[in-house]
Order: structure tokens, then sequence, then C-alpha cells
């Protein structure tokens, strides 16, 4: 889409909200990702470097003074990286140059073009700014990667990632909590500790599964291939990863609406045990104050565990789940549901 001046893409990661956007290529060269619909039914393009040198060009003059309070930069769309290294140079140099106050640029990159860069390519990049890289690993199971079509393998994953993290790029990975269904749930939270233990990335950053209508990944559930895993499922999948990851210092975050406990956040190994034990309050709760807590933190009443005791936002939720049953029950496409299925329902689009 065109936004006023110049050509920005559709998506950013939640840390870049107040990043200036360029877009280096459009949509996915991949796009086959069962869980994923923002690039469905649309082309990739390769842009030019004259044409992205022009957006930045276009951005500045877009920006005009408010440009000197910019002071991060992201690359879009769905991988960068594909463009060669010349190209890139030529680009990171020009937002330096058009925008001297920018002090960190980022971009995502897909793990099977990253794994065939070299080391010393990489460095380059990060001498002329590119600073961190924002990876979908979503899941280490080799099972669950070719059951998502993520096109992406274990071995690919470990490769990429150890060589950004060699040439001094900040490596965030972006894991999936519920891709692995009640079926691979154990061994897609086992084998994704294992990529995070032998990369030691300086971020993970959980993106709790949400299976949109209009994906793959519903025609997959639709055909029971695929169970989609309930909230407290899940909890306990992200407490057997945080268990497995040992020998790094890598930092947690859980900074995306979709994820349920967001408190769940910290480094390891020093902050693994209040982690662990967030997961642990929250598994210790009967059905009926599990359900309660999750509409609470699903309508953004409750923030934290710790909300759960505050006379007013209590009663805020229970009105909540009075408002859900009587939806349920006067709805014709509510009913039969139940409440947790009814919120999940309302949260299908959410990206």
């Amino acid at each position: 889409m065109w936004v006023d001046a110049y050509d920005i893409g559709p998506i950013r990661p939640p840390s870049e909200a107040n990043s200036l956007l360029i877009r280096v290529n459009r949509n996915c060269p991949w796009n086959r990702c069962a869980f994923c619909t923002v690039y469905k039914g649309e082309t990739f393009e390769r842009k030019s470097v004259d044409q992205v040198i022009g957006d930045i060009d276009r951005a500045a003059e877009f920006f005009g003074a408010r440009a000197s309070s910019i002071r991060t930069a992201f690359l879009q769309d769905a991988n960068a990286l594909l463009m060669s290294v010349p190209d890139m140079l030529r680009i990171l140099e020009h937002i330096k140059r058009k925008f001297p106050s920018v002090e960190r640029i980022t971009s995502y990159g897909r793990a099977s073009t990253v794994a065939r860069r070299t080391v010393r390519e990489l460095a380059e990049l990060n001498r002329a700014g590119l600073a961190r890289l924002h990876m979908g690993l979503e899941s280490g199971s080799p099972a669950v990667l070719k059951l998502m079509s993520k096109g992406t393998t274990q071995e690919q994953l470990i490769q990429a990632g150890r060589k950004v993290r060699e040439a001094g790029i900040s490596l965030s990975y972006y894991v999936m909590p519920g891709l692995g269904g009640r079926e691979l749930w154990r061994e897609h939270a086992l084998e994704t500790a294992a990529v995070i233990n032998a990369v030691n990335p300086d971020f993970v950053r959980l993106r709790t599964l949400s299976v949109r209508p209009d994906s793959p990944l519903r025609d997959l559930a639709d055909s029971a291939a695929f169970t989609i895993p309930g909230e407290a499922e899940m909890v306990r999948e992200i407490r057997l990863m945080i268990e497995s990851i040992s020998g790094v210092s890598s930092t947690l975050v859980s900074d995306h609406m979709l994820n349920l406990l967001q408190e769940i956040q910290g480094r390891f190994p020093e902050d693994r045990p209040a982690m662990l034990e967030t997961c642990d309050r929250f598994l210790a709760l009967s059905p009926g104050e599990q359900e309660h807590f999750i509409i609470g933190a699903r309508t953004r009443i409750y923030f934290s565990l710790d909300d759960m005791h505050n006379p007013v936002l209590n009663e805020r939720v229970r009105e909540a789940q009075r408002e859900i049953a009587r939806a349920i029950e006067t709805d014709p496409a509510h009913r039969g549901l139940d409440a947790q299925a009814f919120i999940r329902k309302l949260m299908e689009n959410v990206i």
C-alpha cells in the first residue's frame, strides 16, 4: 500500500512500533506457512535498490524536521536479506545519510536465506548499521516445521542463528506456543528449547498461536490433522520449554497481545524460577478460576495474575463473563460454544 509519500508494508514487530519503515521488497518469497495469512494471494516483488533509495528520499521529505526524532528503522517486508549485500549496503548507508539520528536498523530475516550468507557478509552489514534480525523460529521440531510447511529445517535455524550472533548482529527468535497442536506439543517445546540452547539468541519472543479462519492451518484443524490446544495446555508447553532452556543468556519477552501470560518475561538463567512460578500459579488454578483469568486477560481487564485479587477488576471480569454467556445464548453464530471458544473466535483475526 501507499501511505502519503512512500511505500510501506503491512506488518512489523511490536518492538519496531516507533521505527521508520522502509520497504525493500513486497510480500513474502515463501508464502506457504500454514499458520500465516499476511501475504496469501499476493505476489512477491523484488524492489530495485534505486526504488528503495527513492523511497528513503521521499520518507525524509515526508517527515521533514520530525526526521531528527527517529532513532530506529525497520526494513520490510518478510525477508529483506534476499537483497544482494552490495545493494543492502547502499540502502543502509542511505538511511544513515538521510536520517542521521537513526541508531538501530533492523529487519526480518528468513533462516534459510540467512544460512546462505557468510559471517563476513553479515558482519559487513552489521558495520553498515544492521543491528538486529527478527527471525521466525516458530518451532525447532522437524515434524512441526514440516507440518506447517515452514520451508526451513532445524539445521538451518541453528546455522543461521549462529552466523548472526557471530557477526555481531542481535538476534530475536520468534516462538509460537501451540504450533505443535495437542499431538506434537511436547516435541515442539523440547526441540524449540534445543535450538535456543544451540544458538543463545539475544531474545526469544513469544507469539501464541491463533488459527485464522482463512489460513491453511484452519483446513488442517478442520480435517482433524491438527488439534488446537487450549490455553492451559499452551501454558504447560511454555513451562516445559522454559524448563528445558539451559546454558544461555537469552531474554524471554512476551510482547504481543496474543500471549495470555504477558508477565512471563525475564533473562536466563536468573529469572527462570520466577517465569516457572508464573506458569505454575496459573496451572494451579481450578478450571473455573483459569477460565475467569483467561476472560479477564483476553478482554484486557487483567494484565497479571495478581489482578485477580483486585475486587474492582474482578467484578468487571464477572460482568464480561455474563455478557459472553448472553452472547452465546442469543446469537445463533455462537450457539454451542463455551466461553473460551467464544474468546478464541474473537481473537482469530489478531496478527
